[in-house]
C-alpha cells in the first residue's frame, strides 16, 4: 500500500546522481536492491536511498 506525503531530505540524489526536487511524494515500494520508489504523479518518479526520506509523523521506518 503506497504511503503518501513522504518528503525527501535536502540535497537528496536519485539512483542516477541527480538532485531530487523537494516536494510531497508517494512512496510506492522499496526494491530488493534497497532503492525506494517515490512518485509525485504517474510520470515523475525517482529511486532514492530510503534513509533520505522524511516520513509523515506517526509512521514507522520505510525499511520496516
Amino acid at each position: 500500500m503506497p504511503l503518501e506525503n513522504v518528503r525527501v531530505k535536502v540535497d537528496t540524489r536519485n539512483h542516477r546522481g541527480c538532485f531530487v526536487p523537494e516536494a510531497s511524494y508517494t512512496l510506492h515500494d522499496i526494491d530488493q536492491n534497497g532503492w525506494a520508489l517515490i512518485c509525485v504523479d504517474d510520470a515523475h518518479c525517482h529511486y532514492v536511498d530510503p534513509d533520505a526520506l522524511r516520513l509523515p509523523k506517526g509512521t514507522r521506518s520505510a525499511k520496516a
